[in-house]
């Protein structure tokens, strides 16, 4: 696979992808088409069961959209929205691991990543409207899923940049690691969920998407279907048989 901006990496279920244009890891539609490979690859590859999103060198995550795209801004804006709800959706966890600003498109990424792990010193936050644009990845639909609605539109109409421990108060990210320890931290959290049942973690993140964005009596409907699937599943009778032979469980995502 042929990547021109973004480093790709396997280690066991564990799958790393690097935006990699330091110092600031902006985003353009070249860097757009190589996370769309590594989605595709992650996503098929069953032996991929987490994957960890983070930025090249020590300065930033991303500070999102490259404006020198802009000439592109009709290919980029769609491509972009499409690929962090894809993330959003991604039927296996996603680690947002943020080791230095996450700015505009970097923080509508790292929203769409099912957890964010950040680095004490970084910051986050969408900061589109001093440009004179808006947040154009899902960024005003996402934050205030997160935040609530005031608060998200302060952040988003203030362009506010938060500290890790600002973000980490508000919910904004889930974690905050001391510097030097943030990978440590993230491939703790990544080893965790990668021994975790990949059949039933597919169900739970599918049922509680559908919830979140279809209502309630949706997401029940999904909830159920993923108990009647998982229940046929040999996981299933692998983790009732540990729990009797008083061992841990070793799945296979059959």
């Amino acid at each position: 696979m042929e990547l021109e901006n973004v480093l790709y990496e396997k280690q066991g279920h564990i799958a790393k992808m690097t935006l990699n244009r330091p110092p600031a890891n902006s985003i353009n539609l070249a860097t757009l088409l190589d996370i769309e490979k590594v989605l595709d690859d992650a996503e098929n590859d069953k032996e991929v069961r987490v994957l960890i999103i983070t930025g090249a060198g020590e300065k930033g995550f991303s500070a999102g959209f490259d404006v020198k795209d802009a000439g592109k801004a009709d290919q980029t804006a769609p491509k972009g929205q499409q690929l962090w709800t894809r993330i959003d959706h991604f039927p296996k966890p996603v680690i947002a691991a943020i080791n230095g600003y996450a700015f505009g498109g970097g923080c509508e990424l790292a929203m769409a990543s099912t957890f964010r792990i950040m680095q004490e010193n970084a910051q986050i936050g969408l900061t589109e409207l001093n440009l004179g644009i808006i947040p154009g990845w899902g960024g005003t639909q996402r934050m205030p899923r997160i935040l609530g609605k005031s608060k998200a539109l302060e952040l988003i109409l203030f362009s506010k940049r938060l500290s890790a421990q600002e973000a980490l108060e508000i919910g904004l990210v889930d974690r905050v690691s001391k510097v030097g320890e943030l990978m440590k931290d993230v491939m703790e959290m990544a080893e965790f969920l990668a021994k975790r049942p990949p059949l039933a973690v597919r169900a739970v993140l599918n049922a509680v998407n559908i919830g979140i964005e279809k209502g309630l009596e949706e997401g029940t409907k999904a909830e159920l279907e993923g108990s009647f699937m998982v229940a046929r599943s040999k996981d299933a009778i692998e983790g009732f048989t540990a729990f009797l032979e008083k061992r841990e469980p070793v799945f296979k995502g059959e």
